[in-house]
């Protein structure tokens, strides 16, 4: 599976789970750490661990594809899941507000959700 794919596999889980302000960013050309990242707001720290569990699940038990590492379930404001080509970050708004990771990787290519085939329609 190429890393797009990849990519739109996570996209739908996170929307599975109400995930929020889910944003798609192509790096591969500025970094090696990965091809994309894929940045997810929650409303919760709830919220924030269900949306992780999601991504993990449906990658495990649908693509059998398992994350390389994972970080931040002890704190829940923040999980970082490692697919190798594709970094996932969940965030608390208020996390994502601070690290403010599509400022420092704004370099990157925006991905919109409907290039990746994805059809997002607001309740």
């Amino acid at each position: 599976m190429d890393a797009k794919q990849l990519v739109k596999y996570v996209c739908e889980a996170l929307l599975e789970r109400k995930g929020q302000d889910i944003q798609v960013l192509h790096i591969e050309e500025l970094t090696t750490l990965a091809e994309y990242f894929v940045i997810c707001s929650a409303t919760s720290t709830t919220q924030v661990k269900a949306l992780a569990d999601s991504v993990e699940f449906h990658l495990k038990n649908d693509h059998d594809i398992m994350p390389h590492h994972v970080e931040g379930f002890e704190s829940s404001s923040w999980i970082l899941l490692d697919y190798g080509s594709t970094l996932v970050h969940i965030f608390l708004p208020e996390t994502r507000d601070f690290y403010r990771l599509e400022n420092l990787w704004k370099d990157g290519e925006n991905i919109p959700l409907s290039d990746l085939g994805i059809n997002v329609q607001s309740n």
